[in-house]
């Protein structure tokens, strides 16, 4: 698929100052769409926005459908009805770095008496619309709030450690946890509700700012999820419900073992089978929810590497088939053109790059990893074609000033002043303005390089297993000088957002109703 050319801003909502210790759909979102509007930027970019597991990394979360209700704004449950603003008075202010801990002990009771006062009357006139969600989402749903009951029930221990009747999901043992667990079910059902109705929301604020959404999606989901839990034999599991085999990358340059996910495998000859069923439901809801969708590890679609379940590390693996082809085929055919960007990043073979022509997907180019050896050069400008998506860095990168301190070797320097010169506004606006005017059709820059920030605001180190995905925008970051800087670069490089037609609400409507 072709994009228009366009700009635009990485920054994952947890990141957005809202107070309550993490970023939600609130006001601070929509201040910041502002800004992005001001700034002429046509894309926000965040990561995925499912519920949390292990870490707080959005790349490891219990539902490949369900939303995070972390993100959801209590100010606006407030606003409402469904919670007294009084008993927000209580949460953190802005500014913090996010602390998963305590966000989930003051926030998530809130938020669950939000559910109950919903569900005991104050729904705001909403109510035929959460009846009309959970009967259409119904598919997805009902298990999610399930699994995610039972969960709680038994102190987030992995799914395969509950009982084996639930484990292996016994008509008689679902039947009466459902109805021991009706409360809590009905519960996270609304939470789901309230999630996807704000937003649904600020999707439509950023359709009337000409603003795309470019959201993202793992191919792999996570052995403790309500999709493993559902759909067992979907995946590679033993007798015992155990992964046969998991997901990972082989030792490269940067790990001398590689790199052991743990995320279990997909069978996909039963998909295939199936008509990859699971798979059009999960797209379908991803395109949905945003406009253009990134593709996690999009070489494991062409070949991915299997490793044994025993093994500690990724070194005694192989490379198996993917779906190739054949899955994108019936995506097409159920849902329409595609809205796919590939992120192909590292060792990429041929057959990798054909796949991702073939089917007229654009690659990324990452420019802080262009300045090594002569064969990194793909990642500058002077190389790329216009079918592509262009980044300073990536939520997995140091910032660029983090790394043009700290990272980078004295070879890569002499490069970068080679290509750059010497700007006077600092290294990141060399690259940002190096990116913008290149021929990519899409631009995309991280909220901490726009800022010039150093390692400390980092979003993610991939070999770290506490500290990440917890930086925060500093409420006063966004200055009208800022938003005009990026306005002028955006002009100049032919990167302004086309204006979009927004579907008028109908009659009955809230702010909240998506159109149909």
């Amino acid at each position: 698929m072709n994009f228009e050319r366009l700009s635009g801003i990485l920054l994952h909502p947890t990141s957005l100052p809202a107070a309550g210790g993490i970023g939600d759909f609130g006001p601070a979102a929509y201040e910041f769409l502002d800004f992005l509007a001001a700034a002429r930027q046509g894309l926000w970019q965040v990561l995925p926005l499912g519920p949390l597991g292990a870490g707080g990394s959005p790349y490891s979360s219990t539902s490949a459908f369900a939303g995070n209700p972390l993100l959801i704004s209590l100010h606006r449950l407030a606003e409402r009805g469904w919670i007294d603003a009084a008993r927000l008075a209580a949460l953190p202010p802005p500014g913090a770095r996010v602390d998963y801990t305590q966000v989930r002990s003051s926030k998530l009771p809130l938020l669950f008496e939000a559910a109950d006062n919903f569900l005991g009357g104050r729904d705001g006139g909403h109510r035929s619309r959460f009846e009309r969600f959970c009967r259409e989402q119904a598919g997805w749903l009902d298990d999610a709030a399930l699994f995610g009951a039972l969960r709680r029930r038994h102190n987030l221990v992995s799914w395969n450690r509950w009982p084996a009747e639930l484990a292996r999901r016994q008509p008689a043992a679902l039947d009466q946890a459902r109805r021991e667990l009706a409360a809590e079910i009905d519960r996270t059902r609304v939470l789901q509700f309230a999630f996807y109705e704000q937003w649904r929301a600020l999707r439509r604020a950023c359709a009337q700012r000409g603003i795309r959404i470019l959201g993202d999606l793992a191919i792999f989901v996570n052995y403790d999820s309500a999709d493993v839990w559902t759909h067992p034999d979907l995946f590679k599991l033993d007798a015992a419900l155990e992964p046969e085999v998991v997901a990972g990358v082989p030792p490269d340059a940067f790990s001398a073992s590689g790199q052991r996910w743990g995320n279990p495998v997909y069978r996909w000859d039963v998909l295939k089978a199936r008509g990859y069923d699971w798979w059009v439901e999960r797209m379908r809801w991803a395109c949905r929810a945003c406009d253009i969708i990134r593709l996690d590890h999009f070489r494991g679609f062409e070949k991915y590497w299997e490793i044994p379940a025993a093994e500690p590390t990724a070194v005694h693996g192989r490379w198996v088939a993917g779906p190739g082809d054949d899955l994108f085929q019936v995506l097409g055919q159920g849902l329409g053109e595609l809205p796919f960007i590939a992120e192909d990043l590292g060792f990429i073979t041929p057959e990798v790059h054909a796949l991702r022509r073939r089917l007229n997907i654009p690659g990324m180019r990452v420019m802080q990893f262009g300045f090594g050896d002569p064969g990194a050069h793909i990642y500058l400008p002077h190389k790329f074609e216009p079918n592509t998506v262009v980044y300073t860095g990536t939520h997995d990168n140091d910032t660029l000033v983090g790394w043009w301190k700290t990272g980078a070797t004295d070879g890569e320097r002499r490069a970068v002043r080679a290509y750059f010169g010497e700007p006077a506004d600092g290294i990141h606006w060399a690259f940002i303005r190096a990116a913008a005017a290149s021929v990519a059709e899409l631009c995309v820059v991280p909220m901490q390089d726009v800022l010039g920030l150093d390692g400390s605001a980092r979003m993610n180190v991939p070999s770290r297993s506490e500290g990440n995905w917890s930086w925060r925008l500093s409420p006063e970051a966004l200055t009208p000088e800022l938003a005009q800087k990026l306005a002028d670069l955006a002009t100049a490089s032919d990167r302004i957002p086309s204006v979009r037609e927004v579907p008028q609400r109908r009659r009955g409507e809230t702010e909240e109703e998506p159109a149909a």
